[in-house]
């Protein structure tokens, strides 16, 4: 998850025609005056940029800072990545249980990466990649499906057919170099990112079946560390993490016993590069998600139990 800005894209073009529809109420947001005083004392003082963005779905209250600002996407870049991948399937380019087609791995990250401990002969399915990508954030895996789903430049042509103004796919993608250089293998604003993740939730992205299964698998997480850790773990969470030596963020969206809620947290340019459980990033998220909870779900107060922190990745 770590090494993200390392990107590799065959020359294969696979046209996207995955269809998003905006929803309507997107219209009725309205801002939650209390809740932005409070993000702003938590986030008052860090060591770098942050930029936040929360939504209530059910009410539409709002909060953020910075949410249209540009950051890194880091690992998140494998959300959109995804949305390629479930749009090639429903067009019949190739089947969810499928073996994966070559080439193969064209990159890899042995200090984390599951996929690239199997021998080049091994052989994997679509399915198989996804899961590695989106619950562990493998990035060989994760290498293999942007060549499914086609090219940056496919990508980001989908992304910018559906208003997604900033996100963007940079690694490998010509005309990109120096966005590359800048933001890594994807950029994106914290509006965005959330926005895409809730079009998921609502079955609007690809199809609604292709949107439940993405959806299943953003709740299958493994790093659990950060915002996830201060959700109770009977609550079903969507998520995607992402982290470079200067970025730390998440994306999370809750399906709390009030109604559902989104946010989205990055940095960028932090002071604290460490990659410890202590880093200021993984501790702005933690807090930003407990506050979350406690703002939205009053009456019902969790906490994580003694030690707990003991068990996370």
């Amino acid at each position: 998850m770590r090494n993200s800005r390392r990107g590799l894209l065959a020359p294969l073009v696979i046209a996207l025609s995955c269809a998003i529809t905006i929803p309507a109420a997107a219209q009725r947001e309205h801002p939650d005056h209390g809740l932005q005083r409070e993000l702003e004392a938590l986030t008052r003082g860090f060591h770098g940029e942050v930029g936040v963005y929360v939504r209530q779905l059910r009410t539409g209250a709002i909060a953020g800072i910075a949410p249209d600002d540009t950051f890194p996407t880091a690992s998140m870049i494998k959300v959109p990545i995804m949305l390629g991948v479930f749009d090639a399937m429903t067009r019949g380019v190739f089947a969810f249980n499928d073996t994966a087609p070559e080439p193969r791995a064209l990159a890899r990250y042995p200090e984390d990466d599951i996929l690239a401990g199997l021998s080049d002969t091994a052989r994997i399915t679509v399915g198989r990649l996804l899961t590695l990508s989106l619950t562990y954030s493998d990035n060989s895996a994760s290498l293999w499906l942007q060549q499914l789903a086609g090219t940056g430049a496919a990508i980001n042509d989908l992304l910018r057919r559906n208003r997604f103004a900033v996100t963007r796919v940079n690694a490998r993608t010509p005309g990109r170099e120096a966005d590359y250089e800048r933001w890594g293998w994807g950029q994106t604003t914290p509006r965005e990112m959330a926005r895409l993740v809730t079009l998921i939730r609502q079955r609007q992205a690809v199809s609604p079946a292709a949107s439940e299964e993405m959806y299943r698998h953003l709740t299958r997480s493994y790093w659990t560390g950060e915002a996830l850790s201060r959700l109770p773990p009977t609550v079903q969470a969507a998520s995607k993490q992402g982290a470079v030596d200067q970025s730390r963020s998440e994306v999370v969206l809750v399906n709390a016993p009030s109604g559902d809620y989104v946010f989205c947290l990055i940095t960028k340019n932090q002071q604290d590069e460490s990659w410890t459980y202590d880093n200021e990033g993984y501790v702005l998220l933690r807090r930003v998600s407990a506050l979350l909870w406690r703002h939205f779900e009053p009456d019902h107060p969790w906490t994580p139990a003694p030690g707990a922190d003991a068990f996370k990745p």
